[in-house]
């Protein structure tokens, strides 16, 4: 099944390398979408894919980098797609 994920990271996840973590890891699960930081100091990401690949994707999210410090992640799915072409850190 073919999903949209929209992910929103919390704790200690900026000024970390996460996002480029997050941009290694979306590769190897070949999942097109981007992340950005927040002004709130959160991470959002999203990516579309098989729902099972996204949701190995999501625990590697859960654990981060060696200096981030992931206190929470909220997921919203749908099946709308945006028809992301490959996985990009946005500023």
């Amino acid at each position: 099944m073919q999903i949209h994920a929209e992910i929103v990271i919390s704790g200690m996840v900026q000024g970390v390398g996460y996002r480029y973590f997050a941009q290694r890891k979306a590769r190897q699960y070949n999942l097109p979408g981007y992340i950005k930081n927040l002004p709130n100091g959160n991470v959002l990401c999203e990516v579309e894919g098989d729902k099972g690949i996204i949701r190995d994707f999501i625990k590697e999210l859960k654990i981060g980098p060696s200096f981030s410090g992931v206190s929470g992640v909220t997921v919203n799915t749908s099946p709308d797609f945006y028809g992301y072409k490959s996985f990009e850190v946005r500023f």
